[in-house]
């Protein structure tokens, strides 16, 4: 794919920022809400913390050193991101949901020398656990009982410094091949592996993306997803900044609404399950009107032709449904799971154009993408302009382990030579562990988790995420889990775990269901799509769980996690 944008030239990151100050320095980097008041950041303003900071850090012998940030999204967030990195020094990003006992193990294996946290942090956990770091607290209150310094003040005194010409900041020797990021992808002891991205990775990103995908300087994002996360990280803070846009921050998940009027965002960064409530939502409301469900399909069949004509009637004809978004959202970047096209169908009818995508955290993060020019609602999209990708031992269908390789490649995994082995190969290929298919268009679809696959006795795959999409298609399922377990036999079979919908089943009994009632609705869910697999893929045994799934802070279920907690057994 070759970029159809024009894409400046720049050599590190702090270049970039240079560049964005020069030609938006009065735009508005930021929009703050605190306590019903609002408060902005120019990228004037912006620049002079970033300076500021990266100067206190260089002071202060961190240069060389990793430093951590457990945080709520905020823009102290973003600017310790890339503070660090201008100052040369590493930005080590941690799950603010993650138990005290792993926090405390990332900062040990990362040897992280500073940590960067809010109110909230100091709150839940035992600080003594990190008498050997030193902290900052985002907001410190001038009662705090914590020997922790106040982040403002540390900022402040960087500016100063740089104000009385000790410009340390600017003698950096930006090295883009050196680490620069370090994100773990677990918390726990055994299983965590540190990613190291740098420089070089996030240029590539940001070149390549902004070659086929628009964002302007009016443009103003809203961050939602957790910034430890590298999916949010580069749309929000090196997207944002390279386009001159402006940042918001959610207040949390049941404020989305709230916020999209607070802020009317135009772009929003989402992963499937968020535009499936909402699109469920809208749907609701719809039905709710008289002749709602009608109305609605002549909306969509009038826009569609009136398309044809270039004439855009979305605006008008979905005002209602454009102001639940604060009535100028025109573009959502989603991924990081499945979803169904008819939502990215609907979004579009609505005047909301939703550019679904594929990446990991290894790849900082983005690999493929839907671009403006493409827009398919039923793949990941094509490689990134500059990247490549393959598809690695195909079946008969096929369907194998998706490769990529291109600038965004992490450098490896930190102190873990022998993981990074495992995952990147002397040509360079990253082997992603996901399993695809690419189509005649050259647009990959991803099939599932090779770790994930179901390999029946007589040697059949079964992709356990290809059923989810399907049950996930009723409004009776909530959440589920497809696995293969062992029958009385030593026969692998496939099992789905899931958590009903009540309320949606006791509208449709107009009732409080029973527990035998919920199970043969979800019998009926299971039946109709055991009509629409083949015989090999069907459902032979499910359970239904009390509780939810435990997922991630992204919103993904737990595979490992997934006990199946039932009200009957699997049957």
């Amino acid at each position: 794919m070759k970029p159809f944008y024009e894409v400046r030239d720049f050599n590190n990151i702090r270049e970039m920022i240079d560049q964005s100050v020069k030609l938006f320095g009065n735009r508005y980097a930021f929009e703050i809400k605190h306590n019903d008041e609002f408060k902005y950041i120019t990228y004037k303003e912006y620049d002079k913390k970033i300076s500021g900071f990266s100067t206190a850090i260089i002071d202060a012998g961190l240069e060389n050193c990793q430093i951590a940030i457990c945080a709520d999204n905020c823009f102290e967030y973003c600017l310790t991101y890339l503070s660090t990195i201008c100052a040369g020094a590493t930005v080590v990003p941690i799950d603010k949901e993650l138990h005290e006992d792993d926090i405390a193990n990332i900062i040990e294996v990362s040897e992280s020398k500073m940590l960067v946290c809010d109110t909230r942090f100091l709150s839940r956990v035992d600080i003594g656990r990190f008498s050997n770091v030193r902290i900052l607290c985002i907001h410190k209150p001038e009662d705090c009982v914590f020997d922790v310094e106040s982040f403002e003040e540390f900022v402040e005194r960087g500016i100063r410094m740089n104000e009385e010409g000790k410009t340390l900041y600017r003698n950096v020797i930006q090295d883009v091949d050196k680490m620069c990021t370090l994100l773990f992808t677990s918390g726990t002891t055994g299983s965590s592996k540190g990613v190291m991205l740098c420089q070089r990775n996030y240029i590539f990103e940001i070149k390549a993306a902004m070659g086929v995908l628009k964002i302007h300087p009016e443009d103003c994002g809203i961050s939602l997803l957790p910034l430890h996360h590298t999916f949010e990280s580069s749309i929000i803070v090196f997207f944002a900044v390279y386009c001159g846009a402006k940042v918001t921050f959610c207040e949390g998940f049941k404020y989305v609404l709230r916020n999209m009027k607070d802020f009317n965002p135009t772009v929003f960064v989402a992963v499937p399950l968020i535009l499936e409530t909402v699109h469920k939502r809208i749907l609701k409301e719809i039905e709710k009107k008289k002749f709602g469900k009608t109305k609605f399909k002549i909306g969509k069949a009038l826009c569609k032709g009136a398309s044809r004509l270039n004439i855009d009637l979305k605006k008008v004809i979905f005002k209602e449904i454009q102001e639940t978004f604060g009535g100028h959202m025109r573009l959502i970047i989603c991924g990081g799971a499945p979803i169904n096209p008819q939502i990215i169908k609907d979004f579009d009818s609505f005047g909301i154009q939703v550019l679904f995508g594929y990446g990991l955290t290894e790849c900082a993060p983005l690999v493929m993408i839907n671009h403006d020019r493409l827009r398919t609602t039923d793949s990941v999209g094509q490689p990134l302009p500059g990247s490549e990708a393959k598809i690695l031992n195909p079946d008969e269908n096929g369907i194998g382990e998706l490769c990529t390789r291109g600038g965004m490649v992490m450098l490896g995994y930190y102190k873990n030579p022998e993981a990074t082995a495992e995952v990147l190969d002397s040509d360079g290929w990253f082997h992603t562990g996901d399993l695809a298919f690419v189509d005649k268009r050259g647009c990959y679809h991803i099939t599932g988790r090779c770790k994930n696959v179901i390999v029946t006795n007589n040697g059949k795959n079964i992709y356990p995420e290809e059923l989810e999409y399907h049950l996930d298609l009723s409004d009776f399922v909530e959440s589920c889990m497809v696995e293969g377990l062992e029958d009385g036999r030593g026969d692998i079979m496939v099992h789905a775990q899931i958590h009903p919908n009540k309320e949606e089943i006791k509208g449709f009994l107009d009732k409080d269901p029973t527990s035998d009632e919920i199970r043969a609705i979800i019998k009926r869910v299971v039946d109709e799509v055991n009509n629409v697999v083949p015989g090999f893929k069907r459902i032979k045994s499910f359970s239904v769980r009390d509780s939810e799934f435990e997922l991630t802070t992204t919103k993904k279920i737990k595979r490992g996690n997934a006990s199946n907690k039932t009200n009957k057994n699997a049957s």
